[in-house]
């Protein structure tokens, strides 16, 4: 059996991006009959070690250096490693790549050092051109759980105002900026009806939401992280969430979507969605005034709106990203070294 080995970390600060995306393709693998390990540090973060444990996952703890990355490929009789970190020093790459086993590194634009046989960049009209790898650019190489590509409509979603809008607000695994309470008083502004569900990451981000008054004809549910998320998307009106990895899961589903940017590397996948008319932008978390709430407002209100979205939205992202990522792999494992 072919065995391919996964270097990601998770944490409280780091987020569950790289994690979730790198169990969407170890899904696709393990489907093909390719056994998966994970070399990672979860920083303790419970959801995010279920997410490996509810699917039989094998973890490992992450390897101190490149000397132990290489003695745990060979002891784990890996035959090629995937990377997906902003902070795994680029020798580790070279060291296993040395032993002749291929490397796929997932990149956000920056390469970061890292060197690899096949790069991954799955954002909005990003580019690869590398001379000596094989580059896999843009929405097609996407990265999504099985839990969201199986929920996909057959066709873009039509939006009513039959009933009252149904909205799902989460920030990630941890929320780590608290993303969360702002967005939960900026629904409450828009002055309108929704039936929100926002996610809480721990327990002092669902106090501090408990605490948000919504007013006549608005409801908020707080809830803990749920891998019921994809089905609360799928059943939602309006998602409300950071630009990040989860954006091109909104998209697949044809969720209309309402997006703040977090931290500076969001900025660009921000603009390029809000610009190709992907999503509707909220803005900076921090920064979000009357504009914000004028865009939630609207969105809210005009079932048009929504619907243009969400055609554009279904329309980017078709949810086979992770069988091309997963064909590049194992033809190049499979091929004559």
């Amino acid at each position: 059996m072919t065995i391919v080995g996964i270097r990601c970390d998770a944490g409280a600060r780091t987020g569950v991006g790289h994690l979730v995306r790198c169990v969407a393709l170890a899904e696709e693998l393990v489907t093909r009959g390719v056994g998966v390990r994970f070399l990672s540090d979860l920083g303790g973060v419970e959801w995010a070690e279920s997410q490996l444990t509810q699917r039989g996952l094998p973890w490992h703890p992450p390897p101190f250096d490149e000397v132990g990355l290489v003695a745990a490929v060979e002891r784990l009789e890996l035959e090629a490693l995937i990377i997906d970190s902003y902070t795994l020093p680029s020798r580790h790459s070279v060291a296993v790549r040395k032993t002749g086993r291929p490397v796929l590194a997932i990149v956000d634009g920056d390469f970061r050092g890292q060197t690899a046989d096949i790069y991954v960049d799955q954002n909005l009209d990003s580019v690869i051109t590398v001379d000596d790898a094989l580059g896999l650019a843009g929405l097609d190489y996407a990265l999504l759980r099985g839990s969201v590509r199986h929920l996909r409509p057959s066709a873009p979603p039509v939006h009513t105002s039959t009933r009252t809008p149904k909205v799902v607000a989460f920030f990630g695994g941890t929320d780590a900026y608290r993303a969360a309470p702002e967005i939960a008083r900026l629904l409450t502004r828009t002055g309108v009806p929704f039936e929100a569900t926002i996610i809480g990451a721990n327990e002092s981000l669902r106090a501090e939401l408990n605490e948000v008054v919504p007013g006549d004809g608005q409801r908020l549910d707080v809830i803990a992280p749920t891998d019921d998320l994809p089905k609360l998307l799928a059943e939602a009106d309006l998602a409300v969430s950071a630009s990040g990895t989860s954006t091109w899961e909104l998209l697949c589903l044809g969720l209309p979507a309402a997006l703040v940017w977090v931290v500076d590397n969001q900025i660009l996948g921000y603009d390029r969605t809000i610009a190709r008319g992907f999503g509707a932008g909220l803005g900076q978390l921090g920064h979000l005034g009357d504009d914000s709430v004028a865009t939630l407002r609207h969105l809210l209100t005009d079932a048009a709106a929504r619907t243009e979205l969400a055609r554009k939205a279904w329309s980017a992202v078709d949810g086979r990203g992770v069988e091309r990522v997963a064909d590049a792999l194992l033809a190049r494992v499979r091929s004559p070294r």
